[in-house]
């Protein structure tokens, strides 16, 4: 699973695998229910006992694996139902959600205990650490809605100022110096990442950005929905755009300038599939060839100015979206180009703003382009807000809380039983050649292993968080990280580093450092359980493990070899095969209907091509082990 993504489809096997050993839970459950009745010593311990038996007899009655099975279901003809139907009949879509699953019901759990631990550390500013204060002061501030309403659009008002008074386009690079620093988006990205062909360097990359909806695909199909969202999305711009102080006439054409550009932009940016192919997206360039090629910016002064170390060239990821970008800047007058970078002050600052912005934002990203009826609490908000900000300052709290070293153990023990299985996978593939089987032996050995949490923690120190300053709070935290990420260019790669934080329910697989993780999050009921049976954690938290693993060997991922490096290590015939193998893949996910309308909308089998074979492969490597776990210990007793 790539960050971000969930993992809805698992759903069924964590369901149908989880049922092999929870009859077997309800009778030992209940079994210890009596034997703690007849426990009389004494009043004290009986009334404590019985207190015991009360709530360990209603979690085997109301065990969370097997309340979601509908009995009425036929698994031989509707399985889905049968593992998942009870369960979706008692938890209808909320209102604040677009999606629900076990994922979300395990999210919102999360969300109650790091609510609980900002509560505690904002409420009493007497004792606390510094990491306390910075996690509880930030939810403070972000809490104190009265105050931020009260401010409205000023906490922008000077940025804006910088915007309005760029005098020519000679100087546009001084202003996506000052606004990247603040980590305002605009006209393109610029980050570190390992080098694609040597991956044990850092190095820095140019890439297609500034685009306000989600995708190329967005700017350009014709159908009647995607039109209807574009209508909509110049509406919402105009809408933020009189809210951060344009009449309504400037604003509704500044929405149409905003969208223009943006279109533009698109044009040379890639599709969702195309990046899906790291092929195409290495073009390493001497910052001298690279100002050749894109004269509109002193690329020179600007890769200096962000706060990059000395570098000599850079990665220029998609060479057509500098051509698209170079159009723009010399087409556009001064004033959309300043219209489009206001639009983009005010897109970032959003969430950190009035109700007013807060609501507009609201209204298109998630309500108009995700279908949620309502708008998040704002406790949950914030919370979202300090684990993005300080995820592993908070994350320090709630791993103590709820992960502990015994659970990491019982994991990693899980995760090498499924990399067993995947070996023996490989072993039995009758289409794959030996020198091919080979290298990915290699590959799987050299897979790393994360669980729950980093082994050196992030030091924010330096991080200034005031309680009485939210957008602030917000700048100087996400300032930090920007330079922290830029700081590792031409340095080794760190691949202790984690790309989630602690808290988060999701899990990834990192093709450049070949290594798998898996925060403390997500191993949690009901997808692990430290006191249950195998059975139960393979059919859940092991499917993820499975999916992950695979993730290293799927059409992304087996493009780079075991160091993490772009590299053929496949035979050319083998090549093939995998391909064709895989257009098995694409062509059934390509024909499931996604939403019923009229044209039906179908799954795009390639975009997908890599969640849907890393689910159905984690469920068998998932399968697998379980069973060589049997073998080797038993069935349990009881």
């Amino acid at each position: 699973m790539r960050a971000n993504k969930t993992l809805s489809a698992l759903a069924v096997l964590f369901m149908s695998m989880s049922l092999l050993f929870a009859a077997a839970a309800q009778e030992s459950a209940k079994s210890e229910a009596k034997e703690a009745k007849k426990d009389k010593k004494n009043a004290a311990k009986k009334e404590k006992e019985a207190a015991k038996d009360s709530k360990t007899a209603a979690s085997a009655k109301k065990d969370p694996i097997v309340d979601a099975i509908d009995t009425s279901a036929d698994p031989c003809t509707d399985f889905y139902n049968y593992a998942c139907g009870a369960w979706r009949k008692n938890n209808p879509l909320p209102g604040d959600q677009s999606r629900y699953g076990r994922f979300t019901e395990l999210l919102e759990r999360n969300n109650v205990i790091l609510k609980d631990i900002l509560e505690k550390t904002s409420a009493s500013t007497a004792g606390r650490n510094a990491t306390d204060q910075k996690i509880g002061d930030y939810y403070a501030a972000c809490m104190d809605e009265a105050a931020v309403n009260k401010k409205g659009a000023e906490p922008v008002q000077p940025t804006l100022k910088q915007v309005d008074a760029l005098a020519s386009k000679e100087a546009l690079t001084d202003l996506l110096i000052a606004l990247h620093k603040m980590t305002i988006p605009g006209f393109f990205s610029y980050y570190s990442q390992p080098d694609l062909k040597d991956a044990s360097k850092v190095i820095a990359n140019m890439d297609q950005g500034g685009m306000g909806l989600p995708s190329r695909d967005y700017y350009f199909e014709e159908d009647a929905r995607m039109k209807g969202i574009r209508e909509k999305y110049v509406a919402h711009v105009a809408k933020m755009l009189e809210l951060s102080g344009y009449s309504a006439e400037k604003a509704q054409a500044g929405a149409t300038a905003v969208m223009q550009i943006e279109t533009a932009l698109a044009k040379g940016a890639l599709t969702p599939v195309e990046q899906r192919d790291p092929q195409i997206q290495y073009h390493p360039m001497t910052i001298v060839e690279f100002e050749k090629s894109s004269p509109s910016v002193a690329w020179g002064k600007y890769i200096a100015g962000v706060g990059t170390p000395k570098v000599d060239g850079l990665n220029v990821v998609v060479p057509k979206f500098v051509e698209a970008l170079e159009g723009v800047i010399k087409s556009s007058s001064l004033d959309n180009l300043k219209t489009y970078m206001r639009w983009n002050v005010v897109r970032d600052a959003s969430p950190f703003l009035s109700d007013a912005f807060v609501n507009e934002s609201f209204n298109f990203y998630s309500k108009t382009m995700r279908g949620q009826k309502e708008i998040k609490p704002r406790w949950k908000r914030c919370v979202a807000q300090v684990d993005n900000a300080l995820g592993e300052a908070l994350g320090i709290a709630y791993v103590e809380r709820t992960f502990g070293t015994e659970g990491k153990a019982k994991t990693l023990e899980l995760v090498h039983g499924i990399e067993a299985a995947m070996e023996q996978d490989i072993h039995t593939l009758d289409w794959m050649s030996e020198a091919t089987k080979k290298q990915a032996f290699v590959k799987v050995h050299a897979v790393a292993n994360k669980i729950g949490y980093p082994d050196k923690w992030r030091d924010y120190s330096s991080v200034s968080i005031d309680r009485n300053d939210l957008i602030g709070n917000a700048l100087r935290a996400s300032q930090f990280e920007y330079q922290r990420q830029l700081n590792k260019i031409g340095k080794p790669v760190d691949k202790t580093e984690w790309g989630m934080t602690p808290p988060t329910v999701n899990a990834y697989y990192n093709p450049q450092e070949n290594n798998i993780n898996f925060p403390a999050g997500i191993l949690q009921p009901p997808f692990f359980y430290k006191d249950k049976d195998e059975a139960v954690n393979y059919g859940a938290i092991g499917v993820v493990v499975g999916h992950e693993l695979t993730h290293g060997f799927d059409d992304q991922g087996r493009q780079f070899d075991a160091e993490g490096n772009l590299r053929d290590w496949w035979t050319p015939e083998d090549n093939k095969k995998f391909d064709e193998l895989a257009g098995c893949i694409v062509n059934q996910y390509g024909n499931y209907v996604a939403v019923n309308d009229d044209p039906p909308l179908k799954l795009n089998g390639k975009l997908t091509l890599g969640e849907n074979g890393a689910d159905n492969a984690g469920m068998r490597l998932s399968w697998m082990a379980l069973m060589e776990d049997l073998k080797k210990k038993g069935k349990p007793k009881g």
